[in-house]
């Protein structure tokens, strides 16, 4: 059986020399991203170690309401960073966002982990963790993408959406082809992913199994999954945030709530 190679501390700040390739580059063309590089590092070398040392103790209590407890945290946080994307301040989506998130992602890691994968019980957190945080973190740019999208197409397009709403239309046939552009530029990064899979690029999950050493067949089938789960969870959260978002740009007398530009 194949042994896992360990990287040292030595080696690992080998790959620094990435980031100071990304510096140089943003520092000659005068991009003015060094700021942005720098916390990205830090959050990411931080934020990835407490992670692991949280996982280690996770994976040792065995114990279903810490599991969700951590579930419920990745949640939040995701909805955290979706507002600091979003600009639009008036219309109040972080609830619903929140709610829709937590219920439909719980749904899908419970289905993939206890009934795909098998796992028992179905919330072992070695797969149900693994399996939610590649579920939230990809809905999560989706949702970013979708949201933002429709708020600005809703100022741009403010005019149009009065003028559909003057002639007696709805608000959702005032706002069916903005809806229709948020929803699928979120979901296309996911279809493109789908498209390229295997040809263009190895995901990091069957990456990270086969360095591990796991039978590259078997990788295979666990990346399937994980690719029809992301694009099935992120089409469900993405309709229902979207429909909630939707309505609430919209008074109750059906006149448009999101500020102008």
């Amino acid at each position: 059986m194949n042994q896992i190679i360990e990287i040292s501390i030595p080696q690992l700040l080998l790959a620094l020399l990435f980031i100071l390739i990304a510096q140089i580059t943003s520092l000659v063309q005068r991009l003015g991203l060094n700021k942005d590089i720098t916390i990205g590092t830090i959050r990411t070398v931080s934020q990835l170690f407490l992670m692991g040392y949280a996982l280690t103790f996770i994976f040792g209590a065995q114990n279903l309401w810490l599991t969700l407890g951590i579930f419920v945290v990745m949640v939040f946080s995701a909805v955290f960073i979706i507002r600091g994307r979003v600009k639009e301040k008036q219309i109040p989506y972080e609830v619903p966002t929140f709610l829709t998130m937590l219920s439909s992602y719980f749904l899908t890691a419970l289905f993939v982990s206890w009934l795909v994968i098998g796992v028992h019980p179905w919330w072992e957190p070695r797969y149900f963790i693994p399996t939610a945080g590649m579920v939230i973190g990809n809905s999560m740019s989706a949702l970013a993408i979708s949201i933002e999208r429709l708020f600005s197409q809703m100022r741009q397009q403010r005019d149009v959406v009065e003028m559909k709403l003057c002639l007696g239309a709805n608000y959702r046939e005032a706002s069916a082809e903005i809806f229709k552009g948020a929803v699928k530029a979120g979901m296309i990064p996911s279809i493109n992913a789908m498209m390229g899979v295997g040809l263009v690029f190895i995901p990091g999950m069957m990456s990270g199994q086969i360095l591990a050493g796991t039978d590259p067949l078997i990788a295979i089938r666990y990346q399937i999954v994980v690719m029809f789960m992301l694009v099935g969870s992120t089409a469900i959260s993405s309709i229902i945030v979207m429909r909630i978002i939707r309505r609430r740009c919209f008074g109750q007398s059906e006149e448009l709530l999101v500020s102008p530009e």
